[in-house]
């Protein structure tokens, strides 16, 4: 049975809990033929994955694809670093904004587009702080419980 292409997405639910995004961009993912083949069977993990620039390039660190169950010799490395294809207007202006202090770039989710090209939404974010994070919890039950009175 094949999967519509919308179906892969793949979340990175601790981000949401730990940071609070400034600014959210879709980047496409450079990878290897093995790589979106695993991706398609949805084997990827982006749970403490995060983005960094190197000779003005934009690099994804520590996202997990599983090596493809039927690939030989030329399977790819699981955990390698990945390039991200975005244009350069965006690029400059993310790396203003992680220059300045406390921001980083962080995945949020990873899925595949109508055409069947793999896609990575990613933001500029900032650090909660603990309080921040009870905040956010608290609002997020009450909201859950006004939503369970507006169903009845």
């Amino acid at each position: 049975m094949k999967r519509a292409s919308g179906d892969i997405v793949i979340r990175n639910k601790k981000a949401f809990h730990d940071f609070e995004f400034i600014e959210k961009y879709v980047a496409g993912i450079k990878l290897t033929g093995t790589e979106i083949k695993s991706i398609r069977l949805g084997k990827a993990a982006i749970t403490d994955t995060y983005c960094f620039f190197r000779d003005g390039e934009l690099y994804l660190k520590g996202m997990h694809i599983a090596e493809y169950f039927w690939g030989n010799l030329n399977n790819h490395d699981p955990l390698r670093e990945r390039k991200l294809l975005l244009t350069k207007r965006e690029l400059r202006k993310m790396e203003r904004k992680v220059r300045e202090t406390g921001n980083t770039i962080v995945a949020l989710k990873v899925f595949i587009n109508d055409r069947g090209l793999a896609k990575v939404e990613i933001a500029v974010s900032r650090g909660k702080k603990e309080y921040d994070k009870r905040q956010s919890i608290k609002k997020k039950d009450l909201e859950r419980e006004m939503d369970r009175f507006r169903k009845k």
